[in-house]
């Protein structure tokens, strides 16, 4: 070992007779303290080791716990003891659990399958959790411990997983308020999030104000649909918006004013997709219809997609400011959606659908408020 502490076979058999719990547990801290340093010879060590075989059965609980905390985050542990601490209580286990390198996945699932909820949070919680071992803790259907893990950024998630949280959890802020706040989310997932984080909204505002069920209902829908387009970010993959509109319309909510919408806020590929869509043709049609220089194309379009008459004139104007931009070299997104919302309240002042003319007014005012800051 050093000069100052050298294991002998004595100091061995002292350790284990000694009858204070408090000294055997300052004991396991100062042997697995010089055991970390890497300093041991290879009979020091062998020892050390025994000293912790010995430790991970003792009758007290301060004196694994000790032990446990010692060793947490030490990767050279022999993997029998990592794991008989792992499999103790929770006082004792927690460490381990949480940053013990040591335990593999084979036995972090063992140990979700087998042991109780605190065990599981302790393992939500380490800093890297592999694919496999998700999918084990999303199988508890303990909300506490989906929510830790779905929190944190360290574990790793499928499309799958995370689908079946939304499936279980879809409805508990505990659960989907940190799901949303993950860095990185599938389209299809951000978009069942934004669906069912919206109706929490829709009940506050119910139970909260004086507003009915069918007003709370309708800013609900607004909110919901601009942030769903809002999830596109500007030079978004053509697979992603397909995937997008076919979610939106599997689930019904392909609406014309979120279609509308997303057009008005820049995103021209989508508003092609969304029509292909609503009117069962192929995109590079939809496409070709959309830039119809004659007027009989898009209007037939929006015939086929069922949208309503009054859009159409909104849709031609935020194309018209779209193709403006393209002619430029334009790509500034911000610009282009100011200029579509300025473009449609001037042309359209006295025959505007009502039903648009909350989001455009909104969205103005903001530019205002942003412009006078």
């Amino acid at each position: 070992m050093t000069e100052t502490v050298s294991l002998t076979s004595d100091d061995v058999a002292k350790l284990l007779q000694d009858p204070s719990a408090d000294n055997r547990a300052d004991a396991a801290q100062k042997v697995s303290a010089q055991f970390s340093t890497g300093a041991l010879t290879d009979s020091e060590r062998t020892i050390a080791e025994d000293i912790f075989r010995s430790m991970v059965r003792d009758v007290e609980v301060r004196v694994r716990q000790a032990l446990s905390e010692s060793l947490r985050q030490n990767p050279e542990v022999p993997r029998d003891v990592a794991v008989s601490l792992a499999k103790d209580v929770a006082e004792v286990a927690t460490p381990i659990l949480e940053s013990s390198t040591v335990l593999t996945d084979e036995d972090l699932v063992e140990i979700v399958k087998t042991k109780d909820a605190s065990h599981q949070m302790a393992v939500a919680r380490r800093p890297v959790v592999s694919e496999t071992v998700s999918d084990v803790l999303v199988e508890t259907h303990d909300e506490d411990v989906v929510a830790t893990l779905v929190g944190n950024e360290g574990a790793e998630l499928t499309e799958t997983t995370m689908n079946k949280v939304l499936d279980e959890f879809g409805e508990s802020e505990k659960v989907n308020v940190p799901l949303a706040h993950r860095e990185q989310l599938p389209i299809q997932v951000a978009e069942r999030l934004v669906n069912l984080v919206s109706e929490s909204i829709k009940e506050h505002l119910v139970t909260h104000h004086e507003m009915s069920p069918n007003m709370a209902m309708d800013l609900v829908l607004a909110s919901r649909e601009k942030a769903t387009v809002s999830l596109l970010e500007p030079g978004a993959s053509m697979q992603d918006v397909t995937t997008l509109v076919d979610q939106l319309h599997a689930h019904d909510r392909l609406t014309s004013t979120i279609i509308i919408r997303a057009l008005c806020m820049g995103d021209v590929p989508f508003f092609e997709a969304a029509l292909a869509k609503r009117a069962g043709i192929p995109a590079a049609n939809a496409y070709k219809l959309v830039h119809d220089r004659g007027e009989l194309g898009l209007q037939r379009l929006f015939e086929k997609a069922d949208l309503p008459e009054g859009g159409l004139k909104i849709a031609r104007a935020a194309l018209a400011v779209a193709e403006e931009m393209n002619l430029t070299g334009g790509d500034d997104r911000e610009t282009l959606r100011q200029l579509m919302i300025e473009r449609v309240l001037t042309q359209f002042e006295d025959g505007f659908d009502a039903d648009h003319l909350d989001y455009f007014i909104s969205k103005l005012g903001a530019t205002e408020h942003s412009a006078a800051a």
